[in-house]
């Protein structure tokens, strides 16, 4: 005999009546997620200090050698060898991202995270242990492979927990980490690397980032809107009512998991679900690809990472050869660190002020976008370090103002149940597209012109090109999908249960 089980508002459908652990509160979820988000940009900027990435070995026409320092000196790599190390975590990213957003489906969200960040905290302590140019890069493919769960879970887990007022300022505080991250990164990467060794600045991010993975198995989980837990096995009556075994809800209630015998898969069985599973993800695959305001978002942000890509990692040397810096490092992540705070949080929260819409988001990217090319663009024409670093601080905060708002659009024009897979595809177009190649790229430009300051200047340009894309979406149709499932369950809930002697109905949202 089958019976319905009530449905929570949000989709969350158990038998208790409070989904939400002991642990939580919204804004201790915010801190944690923060922190973690900090961490991963972190070791984005150490790499890409001079402390840890280091100079490759030089030699006069004299004969007379200057031995490298860091990554580069150490494994004596060209600039095309650096780039491509910056962007090895790519390829984990790009495999893993779509896996862990497709096992949302099947397995709690919270547990995903801390299968990645355990990942995580071991590659970074590999990168540490490296002794060649491919074994580091090994490390830092493992690295993105680990990020793959955070990033595709996490702001759907903020999305579904800030209050409604506030979601693009909540969203702006938890990508603000992007950039104070680096620009800490950039900071402690030249401070330790410098002191102590590059290979400890990995393990210190390593040690770091062990609590949080520990925490991501032991803790009470939470669960994601537009998703079930996944120990409730449940099937759609012919009347589309939610419902599950009695014996499985009588085990849920009293606690009892174990009241079924596990049952042994076979491999055919084992095949089919991989076969069903890839299907799910190829039919989601195309829903999020036939929603024309996702592309035209996710377009401009490709072209938009790759000009920050490359600044993120590049910027620290071009500003020491174009200026000669001494401290590059501690100048690039002091501005990094303030415009980056600064124009997040001004964009998520202009845009909760102006009204959070999906016109109003695209109306911000493309003006904020706009405005920062030109102040870019126009800061390395100058010749002087001071015009340079207070037109560069003025086009960082307004490029920055878009971490907010597009993350906002990627997360509002689709269902919430694709939500996980809408920010992994994002977070991996805007990679493979975007920062992977510019780096390298940039690196191959420098070779052949060498000279920083057009090299900048062709890079900067490319701004004006993710400006128009976001321009564009201002014009195409669009529909805040957030709360489609909430409706759904809504509607469902006041449906009559299967079996008229239960008492219990649920309580409409």
């Amino acid at each position: 005999m089958a019976i319905a089980l009530p449905r929570h508002p949000d989709g969350y459908q158990a038998p208790q009546s409070d989904p939400h652990p002991s642990w939580f509160s919204p804004r201790r979820l915010l801190v944690i997620f923060c922190i973690i988000n900090m961490l991963n940009y972190v070791d984005r900027g150490a790499i890409a200090s001079n402390g840890v990435n280091g100079t490759r070995t030089t030699c006069t026409e004299s004969g007379t050698c200057t031995s490298g320092t860091g990554i580069q000196g150490d494994f004596n790599l060209n600039y095309f060898e650096d780039g491509v190390l910056s962007s090895a975590f790519m390829v984990g990213l790009l495999i893993a991202s779509p896996i862990f957003a497709s096992l949302a489906k099947s397995h709690n969200p919270f547990r995903l995270i801390g299968v990645g960040l355990l990942v995580w905290t071991i590659a970074t302590a590999g990168c540490g242990c490296a002794f060649d140019f491919w074994s580091i890069t090994i490390c830092r493919m493992l690295v993105g492979v680990g990020e793959a769960s955070f990033i595709s879970l996490a702001a759907p887990f903020i999305d579904d927990n800030a209050p409604v007022a506030q979601k693009t300022a909540w969203l702006a505080l938890f990508y603000m980490c992007i950039p104070s991250g680096i620009a800490i990164g950039y900071v402690y990467g030249g401070l330790v690397g410098t002191y102590l060794h590059w290979r400890v600045a990995f393990w210190g991010e390593s040690v770091l980032m062990l609590p949080f993975a520990i925490l991501g198995f032991t803790i009470k989980p939470l669960q994601l809107k537009g998703f079930t837990p996944s120990r409730l096995k449940k099937l759609e009556g012919a009347d589309g009512v939610m419902i599950q075994d009695e014996q499985d809800a009588q085990s849920e209630i009293h606690g009892n998991l174990s009241a079924k015998e596990p049952q042994s898969l076979s491999l055919p069985d084992g095949v089919g679900r991989i076969a069903s599973q890839l299907s799910r993800v190829w039919k989601d695959m195309q829903l999020l690809l036939a929603e024309r305001v996702y592309v035209v978002n996710v377009l401009g942000y490709i072209a938009y990472n790759f000009v920050i890509g490359a600044y993120s990692y590049w910027g620290p040397k071009a500003g020491y050869e174009i200026y000669h810096m001494s401290n590059a490092d501690l100048l690039f992540g002091g501005i990094t660190i303030v415009c980056g705070i600064f124009g997040t949080l001004a964009g998520g929260f202009i845009l909760d002020f102006v009204d959070s819409t999906i016109s109003n988001a695209f109306k911000l990217l493309s003006g904020a976008t706009f405005l920062g090319a030109i102040f870019c663009f126009s800061a390395f024409c100058f010749r002087s370090l001071y015009g340079f670093m207070a037109f560069f601080s003025i086009g960082e905060i307004l490029v920055f103002a878009t971490q907010a708002p597009v993350n906002y659009i990627c997360l509002h024009c689709v269902n919430p149940s694709l939500r996980p897979l809408s920010m992994a595809m994002s977070t991996v177009s805007i990679h493979i597209f975007g920062d992977v190649p510019s780096s390298p790229l940039v690196g191959v430009l420098q070779d052949y012109i060498n000279n920083w300051r057009e090299s900048a200047l062709i890079l900067t340009s490319i701004l004006f090109i993710a400006a128009a894309i976001w321009f564009s979406g201002i014009f195409i149709p669009s529909i805040d999908r957030f709360n489609e499932d909430s409706e759904q369950d809504a509607q469902t809930a006041q449906r009559p249960l299967l079996d008229g002697n239960n008492e219990a109905s649920p309580e409409t949202p």
